[in-house]
């Protein structure tokens, strides 16, 4: 088992959604993952779309993968959502070589197989430094290929009957991703959205999802022009950016805290102090919901970066329980939280004594 991809455990939850996900039972709709290198039928058009190629992706077979432990679960259905992440471990290598990829691949399926008792590797697709792309679950290429079909990972906690994962080498919490996997990704997803008939809209991340750094500051900072090249690649309008939860994490100082510290009140953590502070009662808060709604804590690793512990980070996972559908007026922390952001220059205007709705809240907190 390599050490290199402990952010596996940062998706813990990926087993959630599902237990085939994990260990890889269900029932096989597709061939021998040796014939994942047949040639593609023609190209399937989302509406508006023009045809997108095929790029260059690397079967199981040919980077030497292990046999799965059990059966891939293919559903006869596309995923809803197209999610970037980054490996975090084992670090921007500076080893763009094929034989590098194929390598990071198998760690990564050892880890995933050895290190979590997954029946294979959690994610579809990976995606090189040096711009190399790589099957990663059994009968992901052939499936998206199909164009109907969907290979159940395990990279997304909660989610996994609904999204394609696509895992970038790398950490980009402060760092640009490389111009050759960048390259790659706009070509992988392109191909991906015509295939599945997917709106540019629904290429995600992962933290869009879990409360986690993945795919990193940086790299999650490029998800809208990495819509709007998609888009262009085959042919469509350009989507305007979606509305997202936050992410806080631990120590951060600011309004967005404050507003977090004020719904956790609302839920009854009259422990919890309105400083603004992510402090360690605000952290015991977090933590305890997470515990309370068998929410799946995530945990960072990426040591070549820093030891981060993802435990009690504030994401899409945890927003929505906090975030009550009631008029600001009906209780005095719900006004507080958006009096405290109405101060900080938030310019979503809300009437009257109106509900507040999630995206409310998105826009509100942006």
């Amino acid at each position: 088992m390599s050490s290199g991809f402990n952010r596996r455990a940062l998706i813990r939850g990926g087993i959630g959604a599902t237990a085939a996900a994990g260990v890889g039972l269900g029932i096989p709709h597709l061939a021998s993952a040796g014939q994942s290198d047949k040639a593609p039928a023609p190209a399937k058009k989302a509406a508006g779309a023009k045809a997108a190629p095929e790029p260059r992706i690397h079967s199981t077979a040919e980077w030497g993968a292990r046999p799965p432990n059990g059966q891939i679960d293919i559903l006869d259905r596309t995923p809803l959502h197209i999610v970037v992440h980054h490996t975090a471990e084992p670090g921007n290598s500076e080893d763009y070589s094929l034989e590098h990829a194929k390598k990071i691949c198998r760690d990564i399926q050892n880890f995933h197989m050895d290190g979590q008792g997954w029946g294979d590797s959690g994610q579809q697709f990976t995606n090189s430094r040096g711009g190399h792309i790589l099957e990663g679950r059994h009968h992901s290429l052939d499936s998206v290929r199909a164009g109907n079909k969907h290979v159940v990972g395990a990279n997304v906690g909660g989610h996994n009957s609904d999204v394609i994962g696509i895992e970038n080498e790398g950490i980009y919490v402060d760092v640009d991703v490389p111009q050759a996997l960048w390259d790659s990704l706009v070509d992988l997803v392109a191909w991906i959205a015509v295939r599945y008939s997917r709106p540019v809209s629904d290429i995600m991340g992962h933290r869009d999802f879990n409360s986690t750094e993945c795919p990193g500051t940086v790299l999650y900072g490029r998800l809208q022009e990495l819509r709007d090249a998609v888009a262009g690649a085959i042919g469509v309008a350009r989507v305007t950016a979606p509305d997202v939860w936050p992410l806080l994490r631990p120590d951060a100082v600011n309004a967005q805290v404050r507003a977090a510290q004020h719904l956790l009140r609302a839920k009854g953590f009259n422990d919890v102090g309105t400083t603004g502070v992510f402090d360690a009662a605000t952290k015991r808060a977090v933590v305890r919901l997470t515990e309370t709604h068998s929410i799946e804590q995530h945990t960072c690793s990426a040591a070549y970066h820093s030891t981060t512990d993802e435990t009690g980070y504030l994401g899409s996972d945890i927003w929505p329980l906090i975030t009550p559908k009631v008029a600001p007026g009906d209780n005095k922390d719900v006004a507080a939280a958006v009096e405290t952001m109405r101060r900080a220059g938030a310019k979503h205007t809300l009437s009257g004594r109106e509900s507040l709705s999630s995206t409310d809240w998105k826009r509100l907190l942006a």
